[in-house]
């Protein structure tokens, strides 16, 4: 387990929280889960219900969405967009290597984004630039 400032260091280096302040990073990094993964474990599946968002911390992984294939590094994260359409995952997930995760749940994105609206501005930037990674 990483320690509370371990994981606000990390989230100062992502793109999504890297605006915030120290003393809001620790108290989104509360609210963090920790998930471990091995190389070739699926992360999820198409059709499956999403309910939370994934912040690679360590490893790669593989986002398949029909003949499209990206890797994504840590820094980088994945299942946000069905948190807020609340349908189901349209994409596979598959760790390349050994991985560590951040995740974060539905209810805990929403009370962040309540209480903290620049990480909604940040998802908002996220989605409005053209990035290959962002959606195969």
């Amino acid at each position: 387990m990483k320690s509370l400032i371990e994981k606000a260091f990390f989230l100062k280096k992502t793109r999504l929280f890297s605006e915030l302040d120290l003393e809001l990073l620790l108290a989104i990094a509360e609210k963090l889960n920790e998930d471990d993964y091995e190389k070739d474990e699926k992360v999820f599946t198409p059709g499956q219900v999403a309910n939370r968002i994934y912040l690679i911390a360590e490893g790669a992984v593989l986002v398949h969405k029909g003949s499209k294939t990206i890797e994504l590094h840590p820094g980088d994260y994945f299942g946000d967009e069905s948190l807020f359409n609340e349908q189901p995952r349209s994409y596979a997930v598959v760790c390349k290597t050994d991985a560590l995760f951040y995740t974060i749940s539905r209810s805990h994105l929403l009370s962040i984004i309540s209480e903290c609206p620049s990480v909604a501005v940040a998802l908002l930037q996220s989605y409005a630039q053209i990035l290959p990674c962002r959606h195969p």
